[in-house]
């Protein structure tokens, strides 16, 4: 619908491999009638089906290529050239630099490279990079994640929301998020880390972007949900959420 508010919907949260309640990290961001499926951790297709199908998505977008955040890209594959899914074109993905290698990699078994382009109309991120898809606009900043990361923003209607990927504090996350209406933040570690956030990280991020709400998600073995929300909680003023696998949010 033109006119449907900007939501994100949890297909899953855990890492670095899903639990039994639990898909890795992946989200399916919607607006305007458009739907993006953002991060395809493993686990996700299947629930991602509950609420889209491949041939109805407009696009994907990836942070990173760690299995959790990308794995699930390999049976998207098989299902849009060889199931039951009929698309009119591939899937627009926007990825970090050799995605589409990464992909053929895994998925080539012969001499002859796999047809990626076939299923993906892929697009390699960059520092700054912008798109527009449907009524979602889409900015990429590189994060620190120790490998080529990327955050993104999403707007549409007044309306935005910025999800970290994974990455320690830095100040590319920061200026993407000023002033959003929601900051998705990984807080995967309890102690610093050269890579990620802790809660309390996620928390200053929070405050020093402005952001209006924040919502936890990527939290490690080493903590539980409730433990990481009270954590950010004792340093951000504004309301703190765990991204529950299922949860939807209104933005």
């Amino acid at each position: 619908m033109p006119d449907e508010p900007l939501h994100l919907t949890v297909l899953g949260s855990a890492t670095p491999y899903p639990s039994a309640d639990n898909p890795c990290s992946g989200y399916l961001v919607s607006g305007g009638g458009t739907r993006v499926w953002v991060d395809a951790g493993t686990g996700t297709l299947g629930p991602l089906q509950r609420y889209v199908g491949l041939d109805e998505l407009d696009a994907i977008w990836i942070s990173h290529l760690h299995a959790d955040h990308s794995a699930d890209l390999l049976t998207a594959y098989y299902g849009v050239l060889y199931a039951d899914i009929r698309r009119a074109t591939p899937i627009p993905l926007y990825g970090p630099p050799g995605i589409a290698d990464r992909l053929a990699g895994f998925l080539t078994n012969t001499t002859v490279r796999s047809p990626i382009e076939s299923a993906f109309a892929v697009t390699e991120l960059s520092d700054g990079h912008r798109a527009t898809v449907g009524a979602l606009r889409l900015t990429s900043r590189a994060v620190e994640h120790g490998m080529p990361a990327f955050a993104l923003r999403v707007e549409t209607a007044g309306r935005s929301l910025v999800y970290s990927g994974d990455t320690a504090p830095c100040r590319a996350l920061t200026e993407l998020a000023e002033g959003c209406d929601a900051l998705l933040c990984e807080a995967d570690t309890p102690e610093p880390d050269p890579a990620h956030h802790t809660p309390e990280d996620a928390a200053v991020t929070a405050t020093a972007a402005r952001a209006r709400r924040l919502i936890l998600t990527h939290v490690g073995r080493a903590l539980t949900p409730p433990q990481a929300v009270t954590r950010a909680a004792a340093r951000f003023t504004g309301p703190v959420a765990h991204a529950d696998p299922g949860a939807t949010f209104a933005i």
